[in-house]
C-alpha cells in the first residue's frame, strides 16, 4: 500500500418508518501502518462553510476508530460486540451517540483494504437505526482503480 490513497466511505441506515438513507464520500488521503493498525488521514469540506474537518480513521482487526476535528468534533469507536458511547459536538449543540457494532469484517490485499461494519446507532439513549458502513482504501497506484 502506498502513502497516497483514495478513500471511499459509504453508509446506509435502516430506520423503521423512514426511507433508507445512503451517503458516500470519495476523497484522497494519506495512509500509514503503525503497530499492526491501518491509519488514513483525510480532510473533508463541511457543506455550507469554508472550513475543513480533519478525519483520522484507525482500523484494526476487530475495531474501527474515527476521529473528526473541525466544525464538528467526535471520536467514535466501533468494537465488535461492544457498545461505546460518545458525544458528537456540532455548532448547534452536542448529541450523545451510542454505537454497538455487531460485525467488523476487514479484507486486505497489497493495493486495497476494505472494512465492512454493521452497527446499531443510538442518539440520547434511544435506538434510531441499524447501520452499515463500508470503508475502502485503495492505493492511488492500483491499476484497476475506478470511480
Amino acid at each position: 500500500m502506498t502513502k497516497d490513497v483514495l478513500v471511499s466511505i459509504s453508509g446506509l441506515q435502516f430506520a423503521e418508518g423512514v426511507d433508507n438513507d445512503s451517503v458516500e464520500v470519495i476523497t484522497s488521503g494519506d495512509y500509514y501502518k503503525k503497530n499492526g493498525k491501518h491509519y488514513v488521514v483525510y480532510d473533508e469540506v463541511t457543506e455550507g462553510t469554508d472550513e475543513l474537518t480533519k478525519n483520522i480513521v484507525k482500523l484494526g482487526e476487530d475495531s474501527l476508530d474515527i476521529t473528526k476535528r473541525g466544525v464538528a468534533n467526535v471520536h467514535i469507536m466501533f468494537e465488535k460486540n461492544r457498545k461505546n458511547v460518545t458525544y458528537y459536538y456540532t455548532p448547534f449543540g452536542s448529541i450523545l451517540l451510542g454505537i454497538h457494532a455487531t460485525r467488523i469484517d476487514v479484507k486486505e490485499t497489497e493495493e486495497e483494504i476494505t472494512a465492512l461494519v454493521d452497527y446499531a446507532l443510538e442518539m440520547n439513549y434511544e435506538h434510531v437505526a441499524d447501520c452499515t458502513v463500508t470503508i475502502k482504501i485503495t492505493s492511488k497506484n492500483a491499476g484497476d482503480f475506478r470511480l
